[in-house]
C-alpha cells in the first residue's frame, strides 16, 4: 500500500473546460424558449381558448339560414296577383376562398360574364366594398342565373372553392303594369334599410335579403316576410357540405287578400288607355262608400314592376325617371292638383250646416261678379262664371256648377248683403272632410295637399289674404290642392251620409293554410259634423247634375254639367270639375285638368268612382266614369260615335 501523503501537500488545480459558458447560455436559451412556448400555449389554450375554439368550429361547422317563402297576394275574388318563382343564385363564402382568390374570381367572371372588379367590389367589406357580412356568410354575386349555368358551376365546384349555388324564390307579378302602383316590388335590401332591420329578432334579416321597396310590398312587409329557418352543417376544408347536424324549418309569410277587383282594374286600364293620347296622365279610383274598400286604383302611364324585381338595367331605369309623365309616380295619392268645382260639395255642405244659406236660398248669376277694390269701392275686379245661369238655388247651383252661386256661399255677395263662410270656415270644413292630411291608405308616399288660410299665405307669399282669394277658394281654385283619392273620399262622405272612412286595400290576412288571422275592419276616421239632411241636399244637387232641361220645385232651371254621362238604367249622382292652371295663352285661355266624381245607385250607393285627367276636361272625365259604371253594373258600353256631346265646355 502506498503511504498516505502529507496533508500539507497542495492539491492539483482543476482543469476548466473551454465551452462551459456557451453550454450555460445554450441551456438558458432553451429554458427561455420553452418558457415562451408555455406562455404562448397558456395564451392560446387558456386565455384565448374560447375564441380559437369558435374559429375552429366555424371552419368545420356552419349555420346556414333557410329562406322563408314570402307571402303572396290575391284579389278579392281569389285571383293571384303575385307569385314566387324558384330561381338560382350564385354566392361566395369569403372564408372558403383560397389564400389567392384571383384564379377563382377570374373563372367566375368568365362564367357569369361579369367584370372581376365588380365581383371583387361585392366581396370587399364595407365601406370600400358592398359586403356588410362576416367571412362565413354567403355574399350574393348574381341572381336569377340560368339552370344550365347553375349546373355547370356545381359540376366545377373543385375549381371554384367558396362558390355556391343557392335556390331562391323570385317575385313575379303576372299583371305587371296593371297593378304595379298598388303592389310595388321587392329588391335587395339597401345598407340603410339593413341598418334598421338587422336587429329584428323575429324576421332575422340578412344583408342579402329582398325587401319591399314600394306599394303594398313595402307597407305590408311585416306580414309578407316569413321567419327564416336554420341548418347546422359539417363542412370540409373546401366549404362543401359533409353532413347535416340539425334543421329548423322556415315559417312562410302571411298571404294577403286585397279589396281590389282585378277584372275591374283591367277594364279601367283598357278604358283609359284608349284615350291616353289626349292626356298627360289619367287616374281612376273606385271605392265602396259603405266601408272604404278600394275596388280599383289606376294611374297611367304606368310601369312594369317585374323589371325591378328581376333586375332593371340602368338604361331602362333612366328612361322611366326621365319620362315627363312620371310613370313611377302613383298620381292617385302622391300628386296634388287644384280640385276645381268638385270642391263645391264641401262649400255647400259647410254653408248649410253653418246656416249661411238654406236649401232654398237664391242668387242671380249674370255670368260674373265684380269684387270692389278694398281701397276704392268704385273700382273692382271681374270674376267670371263659366256661363250666365240666371236665378239659382242650392240644387240648381250644384247642378249647373254655377261659380257665382258659390262665390256668394264662400265670400258672400260683393256688396256685403250677407256674409259668406269666409276662408277660416271653408278651411275648417275642408279639413273635416279629410283635405290637407293623408287619407291613411295602406300605401307609401301619400301627399297631404294644401288647404290655405291667411296664416299660410302670409308665411308663403308674405302678403295678407284678400277677399278675391276666398272667392277663388270657394270654387276649388287658387291655392287649394288635393290628391284624387282625397276628393273621392269627400264624395263617399256625401254618398254614405257622413262617415269619413280610411281607404283600405287589404281585405284580410291569411296564413299558409288559408286561415284568416286578421279580418277586415272598416276604419271610420270621423263622422263629419254635417247633418245627414244637409248632405242629402248636396247629393240631390249632384243627382240633378246628371239631368238636362229640368226645373227645381222652386222654379230655378238647370242643365246638369254631366248629363251626357247619365245611365238610364242606373241613376247616378255626380260632380264635374275643371281646374285651370298655368299661364293664359294668346286668347286668354288657360290649360285645364278634368275631374268627375260620382256614386251609384243614387239613394242606395254601392260604388263611388272618380276620374282625373291631366290636360283634359270635365267631359272627358265624366265619359270615362260612365264607361266604368257601365262595366261595373254589367251594362253595354256606349259607342263613341253615338255619345251625346255638351254644347259648351262644362265646369
Amino acid at each position: 500500500m502506498e503511504p498516505i501523503r502529507s496533508l500539507e501537500e497542495p492539491l492539483e488545480e482543476p482543469v476548466r473546460h473551454p465551452y462551459t459558458g456557451r453550454i450555460l447560455l445554450f441551456r438558458l436559451g432553451c429554458f427561455l424558449l420553452f418558457l415562451a412556448l408555455a406562455a404562448r400555449l397558456f395564451w392560446l389554450q387558456i386565455l384565448e381558448g374560447d375564441l380559437y375554439r369558435v374559429k375552429a368550429d366555424d371552419n368545420r361547422f356552419r349555420q346556414l339560414a333557410i329562406s322563408a317563402p314570402r307571402g303572396v297576394m290575391y284579389d278579392r275574388n281569389g285571383l293571384l296577383l303575385i307569385r314566387n318563382r324558384p330561381s338560382y343564385a350564385v354566392s361566395v363564402i369569403p372564408a372558403d376562398l383560397p389564400s389567392d382568390p384571383k384564379p377563382v374570381i377570374q373563372r367566375l367572371s368568365h362564367l357569369l360574364e361579369m367584370s372581376t372588379e365588380d365581383i371583387e367590389h361585392r366581396l370587399q367589406p364595407a365601406p370600400k366594398g358592398e359586403r356588410t357580412t362576416d367571412d362565413f356568410s354567403p355574399v350574393s354575386i348574381k341572381n336569377d342565373v340560368q339552370v344550365k349555368l347553375a349546373l355547370t358551376i356545381e359540376e366545377r365546384s373543385l375549381e371554384l372553392p367558396g362558390v355556391h349555388i343557392e335556390v331562391k324564390s323570385r317575385r313575379e307579378y303576372p299583371d305587371g303594369q296593371i297593378t304595379s302602383h298598388l303592389l310595388g316590388y321587392v329588391s335587395r335590401v339597401s345598407k340603410e334599410q339593413y341598418d334598421k332591420l338587422k336587429d329584428d329578432r323575429t324576421h332575422k334579416y340578412s344583408a342579402n335579403d329582398d325587401v319591399g321597396q314600394t306599394g303594398l310590398e313595402a307597407t305590408q312587409e311585416s306580414w309578407l316576410r316569413g321567419i327564416p329557418g336554420q341548418r347546422q352543417l359539417v363542412v370540409n376544408a373546401s366549404g362543401q357540405e359533409v353532413a347535416q347536424l340539425s334543421q329548423i324549418d322556415a315559417e312562410p309569410g302571411k298571404n294577403l287578400r286585397l279589396t281590389i277587383d282585378l277584372a275591374l282594374q283591367r277594364e279601367i286600364i283598357s278604358i283609359l288607355d284608349k284615350h291616353m293620347k289626349d292626356y298627360k296622365s289619367a287616374t281612376a279610383i273606385a271605392m265602396d262608400p259603405r266601408n272604404g274598400q278600394v275596388l280599383a286604383m289606376v294611374t297611367l302611364p304606368t310601369y312594369d314592376n317585374n323589371l325591378f324585381s328581376q333586375g332593371i338595367s340602368q338604361e331602362q331605369f333612366d328612361q322611366l325617371v326621365k319620362d315627363d309623365a312620371r310613370p313611377l309616380v302613383n298620381h292617385a295619392i302622391s300628386d296634388v292638383y287644384p280640385p276645381g268645382s268638385v270642391f263645391k260639395v264641401i262649400v255647400a255642405s259647410g254653408a248649410l250646416q253653418d246656416g249661411v244659406v238654406t236649401r232654398y236660398t237664391q242668387a242671380f248669376c249674370p255670368g260674373y261678379i265684380i269684387v270692389p277694390h278694398w281701397l276704392d269701392p268704385n273700382i273692382g275686379t271681374k270674376l267670371p262664371c263659366w256661363a250666365p245661369h240666371g236665378t239659382q238655388d242650392l240644387i240648381s247651383g250644384l247642378a249647373n256648377s254655377c261659380d257665382v252661386y258659390f262665390y256668394y256661399l264662400g265670400g258672400g255677395p260683393p256688396r256685403g248683403e250677407w256674409e259668406g263662410l269666409g276662408v277660416d270656415r271653408i278651411n275648417k270644413w275642408a279639413r273635416a272632410f279629410g283635405l290637407g292630411q293623408p287619407t291613411g291608405i295602406d300605401l307609401p308616399a301619400e301627399a297631404s295637399g294644401n288647404v290655405p288660410d291667411d296664416a299660410w299665405k302670409r308665411k308663403t307669399f308674405k302678403e295678407p289674404w284678400y277677399k278675391g282669394d276666398t272667392y277663388n277658394l270657394s270654387i276649388g281654385q287658387g291655392f287649394v290642392t288635393v290628391t284624387p283619392l282625397q276628393m273621392l273620399n269627400v264624395i263617399t262622405v256625401i254618398a254614405n251620409g257622413g262617415a269619413l272612412y280610411r281607404p283600405q286595400l287589404v281585405l284580410d290576412v291569411e296564413d299558409a293554410s288559408g286561415k284568416v288571422v286578421r279580418p277586415f275592419q272598416p276604419d271610420v276616421i270621423r263622422k263629419v259634423p254635417v247633418s245627414p239632411e244637409y248632405l242629402g241636399y248636396v247629393a240631390q244637387g249632384m243627382r240633378a247634375g246628371m239631368l238636362v232641361n229640368t226645373h227645381t220645385p222652386e222654379g230655378t232651371s238647370y242643365v246638369g254639367t254631366s248629363y251626357t254621362a247619365e245611365i238610364p238604367e242606373v241613376p247616378m249622382a255626380g260632380k264635374t270639375g275643371t281646374a285651370e292652371y298655368g299661364e293664359p295663352d294668346e286668347k286668354g285661355k288657360m290649360k285645364t285638368h278634368g275631374w268627375f266624381a260620382a256614386f251609384a245607385p243614387y239613394g242606395n250607393p254601392e260604388i263611388a268612382v272618380l276620374v282625373f285627367v291631366q290636360n283634359g276636361g270635365a267631359t272627358d272625365a265624366s265619359e270615362r266614369v260612365e264607361d266604368i259604371m257601365r262595366y261595373y253594373f254589367r251594362l253595354p258600353q256606349q259607342p263613341e260615335d253615338t255619345r251625346v256631346k255638351p254644347n259648351t265646355a262644362v265646369h
